[in-house]
């Protein structure tokens, strides 16, 4: 069964913080959100979590309200790290699994494996102020999927990691999702989103102005990117019908045109002025399609 938000509204006073969001999110996903800052997204995680409730609308999962019967099935990473800084990375996971109704020898025996995932292994005494904050925010993840939760809801998890670090994370994510985890993330990550969703919603202003699965998303977008390298100027490419924008590349320059058919009248107009080492035509990227939708790019 999936969780479903069914014209969810949100307002804070005079504030409309999310604005009869409607998603479907498929049961045993990775279901992404994307957008600016204020845009509504953990307010929505909060909602889900009964954290706060709607001003209008329902969010149910397994076809009922998520309430505190739920919760162990659970798992929530904040935006805001809730680490306890004087208790060792033992004794934090141990109370906190204990919270879930897990007993301490399978608490112990999770937080080893998690450890030893994370190449961390020898941390479980050190106090979680003694810790980097990449490696606080691996032991802040470990605290949200100690219990095995059936549904995962990660705020901006990647935030401030090294890429070292966001693979490890990355690969965590996915294990969960192949043990059948559903799993909620918001990542200002385009490319981190690409590699791991199938699904997602972009959101501005409380709104959503895509959503669906990302497949599905490209191919409605249209538009192509074509990379080209020569020897020799293609600057007059950019005047050419269905062109619609050019970037000048240090080996030669990034077209995005309108559709495939475009790719071979540029390719014919190249014929015969010189050597081209490249020409390498690919789907939009999921950055390409946020800047044209919101107006902002998050590299």
């Amino acid at each position: 069964m999936s969780l479903k938000i069914d014209l969810v509204t949100k307002r804070f006073g005079s504030f409309t913080a999310v604005n009869q969001l409607s998603l479907d999110i498929p049961d045993k996903q990775i279901f992404g959100f994307l957008g600016a800052n204020g845009a509504g997204k953990t307010t929505t995680f909060r909602m889900i979590l009964g954290l706060i409730d709607a001003t209008e609308g329902a969010i149910t999962w397994e076809g009922e309200p998520i309430n505190y019967d739920k919760t162990d099935k659970i798992g929530y990473l904040p935006e805001e790290r809730g680490l306890y800084p004087k208790q060792t990375v033992k004794e934090q996971i141990i109370y906190l699994g204990r919270l879930r109704g897990m007993a301490k020898k399978e608490i112990l025996e999770q937080l080893n494996q998690w450890l030893e995932r994370f190449r961390i292994p020898d941390y479980l005494d050190k106090k979680v102020e003694e810790l980097s904050k990449g490696n606080q925010q691996k032991i802040q993840f470990i605290s949200a999927v100690i219990h095995n939760p059936r549904l995962l809801i990660l705020d901006e998890p990647f935030s401030g990691l090294d890429p070292v670090n966001v693979e490890l994370l990355k690969n965590a994510v996915l294990k969960l999702k192949e043990a059948g985890t559903t799993i909620v993330f918001s990542s200002h990550q385009m490319d981190t989103v690409e590699e791991l969703c199938e699904y997602l919603c972009i959101m501005q202003h409380g709104k959503p102005i895509v959503h669906g699965s990302l497949k599905e998303i490209k191919r409605s977008f249209g538009k192509k990117n074509l990379f080209i390298h020569a020897d020799f100027d293609l600057s007059y490419l950019a005047d050419l019908q269905g062109v619609v924008s050019q970037k000048v590349t240090p080996v030669g320059c990034k077209l995005q045109i309108e559709d495939e058919e475009v790719s071979q009248r540029i390719l014919e107009s190249l014929q015969g002025k010189g050597f081209i080492r490249k020409f390498e035509l690919e789907e939009p990227s999921l950055n390409d399609i946020f800047i044209e939708k919101v107006g902002e790019s998050y590299e």
